[in-house]
């Protein structure tokens, strides 16, 4: 039997209550009901906030961050004075004082194929929040596994995307997606940048597909891919089909359990930059302000774009965007000793394999790339 509602329930829900598609049934299904938002950033914030609003009985939130000022342009469930909190408990108090009926559980931890079982099991609906390749892969095969629909979403610049992958009715996520792009390719939202209402558009349309699967009304974009752009005002739709050669889905699939999905992505699972070339590679913002003397021949090589310029730079520095720097290594001395560096690490690793094998033998990452700089040598410069 479904739980009832109070009449402080019926006050609050009472616009839901005269849609005869939700009604009282509706609503009863909703407060039975239960959601898991991997991610409380730009797309997990609005989820969660409608979701919450609705009166999804239980939702699950998953994130292993701290609230930064940096996030504020877009994760519309923090608010400054959460800076420095952890990003679910921030969430959870949130969503708790928009709506106390409902219960939240946070799970502060990255989601992975330890644990991604255990956490999801007990759902009715995974929503896709996050930036990155690994766990939308890990998300669209524990959904595959546990028969559930995944409710994905991603954002970059002015650019949306939109669908359910459920395998039980339609295409997964490796239909569409069987293989990820190279690493490298496709920049995250930390290097591109995004523009702080899109998260909101694609998040809230996340949120309605989410609610149209709990409550079993209308037609749910499973088979669809909806392309959205912000600066036209288009929305596009692919149709999708489910692809029989799928390794999860498919009636010949050989992926039967969860595997290593930063191995296969060859990409780190989280959605901030990490900074970090690996041992032996990179030099820290502390040690390169001791090899920067007047008779220095060090080269320094920014991989930035030419508009990150006007934010910081540093002093001589050579600029190659990263895009460009397979094109331009002929502007560059292969014996010359160099640090390369970008925004936060990040492109600039993967500079630093570029030229290793063009063979450039005497190069070094700016571990944290100009943000350390800032933070370390030269709080004149602002943090980005």
């Amino acid at each position: 039997m479904l739980p009832e509602l109070s009449h402080e329930e019926i006050l609050r829900y009472s616009r839901h209550l005269l849609i005869p598609d939700v009604g009282l049934d509706g609503q009863h299904k909703l407060k039975n009901s239960s959601a898991l938002v991997i991610g409380t950033g730009g797309l997990g914030s609005p989820v969660a906030l409608y979701l919450a609003a609705a009166g999804v009985g239980r939702i699950g939130l998953v994130d292993y961050d701290v609230v930064d000022t940096s996030n504020l342009q877009r994760q519309v469930i923090h608010g400054t004075s959460t800076v420095g909190r952890l990003k679910v408990e921030s969430a959870a108090a949130k969503l708790l004082d928009l709506n106390p009926d409902i219960q939240i559980d946070t799970y502060n931890e990255p989601f992975t194929s330890e644990n991604a079982m255990r956490i999801a099991k007990d759902y009715d609906v995974l929503i896709d929040g996050t930036d990155n390749f690994p766990t939308r892969y890990l998300t669209n095969d524990v959904c595959v596994f546990l028969g559930k629909p995944n409710v994905y979403g991603s954002i970059f610049r002015f650019d949306g995307q939109l669908s359910v992958f459920y395998a039980k009715e339609g295409p997964c996520y490796r239909c569409l997606f069987p293989e990820p792009p190279p690493p490298g390719l496709v920049p995250s939202c930390a290097e591109g940048g995004v523009l702080g209402v899109l998260p909101g558009t694609i998040g809230t349309l996340q949120a309605t597909e989410a609610l149209k699967v709990l409550l079993g009304i209308g037609e749910p974009m499973i088979g669809r891919l909806l392309l959205y752009n912000a600066l036209d005002m288009s929305f596009d739709f692919v149709k999708l089909k489910k692809n029989p050669k799928c390794r999860v889905c498919g009636p010949n699939a050989d992926i039967k359990e969860l595997i290593d999905y930063e191995e296969f992505c060859g990409v780190p699972g989280h959605d901030h930059e990490d900074g970090s070339a690996g041992e032996g590679l990179d030099i820290t913002a502390l040690e390169l302000k001791t090899r920067i003397t007047p008779n220095s021949k060090l080269i320094l090589l920014d991989v930035r774009e030419p508009h990150e310029l006007e934010i910081s730079a540093l002093p001589n520095a050579v600029n190659i965007p990263l895009g460009q720097l397979a094109g331009r290594l002929s502007e560059l001395n292969s014996a010359d000793d160099m640090v390369v560096f970008c925004k936060g690490g990040t492109r600039s690793a993967r500079a630093l394999e570029l030229l290793a094998s063009a063979g450039f033998k005497k190069v070094k990452n700016l571990k944290g790339g100009i943000n350390s700089w800032a933070k370390e040598v030269d709080s004149k410069l602002p943090i980005y």
